[in-house]
C-alpha cells in the first residue's frame, strides 16, 4: 500500500497525515503520541477513528501539526486520521459519519471590533 496523505482542520489548527502499513505507531511532529498529547483525554480523541473501525494497529500514521492550541490540535488530527481512513476503503465513511469524525467544525473566534475591547463585550458606560 502506498502512502495516503489527508488534511484535518480545527480553529487555527493544521493536522498533515501520512498514513501506511505497520504496527500502530502514532508520530506527531517526530515524537511520540504520548509525548505529545500527555492527557489521557486527548489521545483518545485522537485515537476515536482508529478504535471505532478496530484497526489501531493496522497503520503507522506520522503527522505534521501546526498552529492552534492542544485540544484543535487533537481534533484536527482526528478529523484527518477520518478521511486517510476512508480513502483507504469507501465502506469505512457511513460508520466515520455516523459518529461525526468526517464534519469539519467550523467555528473560530469572531473578530475583535474596533471600539470594542473583545468581539462583543462593550467598554463600560456611564451617563453622568
Amino acid at each position: 500500500m502506498e502512502v495516503i496523505n489527508t488534511i484535518g482542520r480545527r480553529k487555527e489548527a493544521i493536522a498533515r497525515v501520512y498514513l501506511k502499513d505497520g504496527k500502530g505507531q502514532i508520530t506527531i511532529n517526530k515524537r511520540d503520541l504520548k509525548e505529545y498529547f500527555p492527557a489521557a483525554t486527548l489521545q483518545y480523541v485522537v485515537k476515536q477513528p482508529l478504535n471505532l473501525l478496530g484497526v489501531a494497529d493496522n497503520y503507522d500514521i506520522k503527522v505534521n501539526l501546526t498552529g492552534g492550541g492542544f485540544k484543535g490540535q487533537a481534533e484536527a488530527l482526528r478529523l484527518a486520521i477520518a478521511r486517510a481512513l476512508v480513502k483507504i476503503d469507501e465502506e469505512n465513511k457511513p460508520k466515520l459519519k455516523a459518529e461525526g469524525f468526517l464534519t469539519r467544525d467550523s467555528r473560530v473566534v469572531e473578530r475583535k471590533k474596533p471600539g470594542q475591547p473583545k468581539a462583543r463585550k462593550k467598554f463600560q458606560f456611564s451617563k453622568r
